[in-house]
């Protein structure tokens, strides 16, 4: 799998985070794993396939992250209640994404209560 999918699927895997300041997507990527192993000492790192099944899968809700997100973590998506458009995922294909800690977490916030039914965590 190439960078900006396993690095999406990573980051929506990862759930709740305890990063502040993170300045690019791989130092964002870097505070979820350290957050991670602090609440799982056995974690052994993120899977890109891990991840991309999470992303695809329902999770006892009628929505995936794929849902609004599209399959492809590269294209533009929409939200499937209030056809809002969604800038495409990937930072390879939107620079600004995951750059910000702040507005990562409040999204992630909403959107795992909508596809989880749950707060997300590490």
């Amino acid at each position: 799998m190439n960078f900006p999918i396993r690095s999406a699927a990573a980051l929506l895997l990862a759930g709740a985070f305890q990063a502040a300041g993170a300045q690019t997507p791989l130092d964002y990527l870097k505070s979820l794993e350290d957050a991670a192993r602090s609440a799982a000492p056995g974690f052994a790192g993120f899977s890109a396939a891990r991840g991309q099944a999470f992303f695809d899968a329902r999770h006892g809700t009628d929505w995936s992250c794929s849902t609004c997100h599209t399959a492809n973590p590269l294209a533009a998506g929409r939200h499937a209640k209030t056809a809002r458009p969604i800038e495409p995922l990937a930072p390879a294909a939107d620079p600004r994404r995951f750059t910000d800690a702040g507005k990562s977490e409040k999204w992630f916030k909403r959107n795992c209560n909508d596809v989880l039914g749950r707060a997300c965590t590490a």
